[in-house]
């Protein structure tokens, strides 16, 4: 058993994950997971650097898992970071933040290797299950970026393409500083538009139609599967593995899509960090499940995380 953490910073949230690591059995015992929403990519898709506030907040985050970390006495510690800090002119400031706090070089990964670490974390554990067929099509809706892998055992193909909930969001649905509350017609066809562009670009080098089974990841992801089944609270257990059919989805995704703030901020199971940008990703998921004709979604709560984690063992 090796003791590790692993640390996943993207667009809207950072992650940690502390887990005991068996290689000999394939297992990952988990001791702590846990989020913080620091929406490190704030303003970064419009001004190309990370915001002041936005370093603050993921900073802070960064303090308590060091405490974690520390009281679990982890012997080893990887930290990834993704779209965002790909993306922003002053991610040296990020850098040495993240060095100083928890003594580790932050590793600032391509799309290619967000896509391998996402896949290993989703699928190692579904090997043995005759109740889905292969390939898999492995979809990572982050708040910048999605990830597509394709792949049986390994990964055949990946690809990276600038689409999330917040960058679309963003781009698409603040006007002065406030976001379209709910948005027009016409800016749910410019997102549309930008996620079959997405598709268009993922597609010249995944096979995304080839695959057998659609596996979701990532917190749109797993708060339209929330939602779905109705919960009272947000539940990894009955989220995890969940399967959540295309129909559900659209029909979730048009009434987030027609709510307001109060109304998606009073679901039960929704964070409120994912409270403006979930209608976003929803429409993300749903556009990809109509373009493979995708007829159901497995819902995956490990991703990139155990992914980093299986890496660092």
């Amino acid at each position: 058993m090796t003791r590790v953490a692993a640390v996943d910073c993207g667009t809207n949230s950072i992650r940690l994950l502390v887990a005991d690591a068996d290689p000999e059995t394939g297992e990952l015992t988990e001791l702590d997971r846990r989020m913080t929403i620091v929406r490190l990519g704030q303003g970064v898709d419009r001004t190309g650097r990370l915001a002041p506030e936005a370093l603050e907040r993921t900073f802070a985050a960064c303090r308590e898992y060091a405490a974690v970390i520390k009281e679990y006495g982890a012997e080893r510690l990887r930290f990834v970071a993704t779209s965002a800090s790909r993306d922003a002119e002053n991610r040296d400031d990020f850098v040495r933040g993240v060095l100083d706090i928890l003594g580790v070089e932050p590793e600032v990964i391509t799309g290619d290797q967000e896509a391998e670490f996402s896949f290993t974390g989703a699928t190692k554990e579904l090997t043995g299950r005759t109740d889905l067929t292969r390939p898999y099509l492995v979809v990572d809706i982050g708040g910048g970026s999605t990830e597509f892998v394709v792949g049986d055992d390994r990964v055949r193909a990946a690809r990276s393409v600038d689409v999330g909930c917040v960058r679309m969001t963003e781009r698409h649905l603040v006007h002065e500083g406030t976001v379209a509350d709910p948005p027009t017609e016409e800016q749910i066809a410019a997102i549309r538009a930008d996620i079959e562009a997405a598709l268009d670009l993922a597609e010249q080098t995944v096979p995304l139609r080839e695959a057998h089974t659609l596996v979701g990841l990532a917190g749109s992801v797993t708060t339209v599967s929330a939602i779905a089944q109705d919960l009272p609270e947000y539940d990894s257990a009955r989220i995890h593995h969940s399967r959540i059919s295309r129909d559900r989805v659209r029909e979730i995704t048009e009434r987030l899509l027609r709510s307001t703030h109060a109304e998606r901020a009073a679901i039960p199971s929704m964070h409120p960090g994912r409270v403006d940008v979930i209608g976003a990703g929803a429409l993300v998921l749903l556009g990809i499940m109509e373009r493979i004709g995708a007829a159901e979604v497995v819902v995956s709560e490990h991703d990139i995380l155990d992914g980093i984690a299986w890496s660092v063992a």
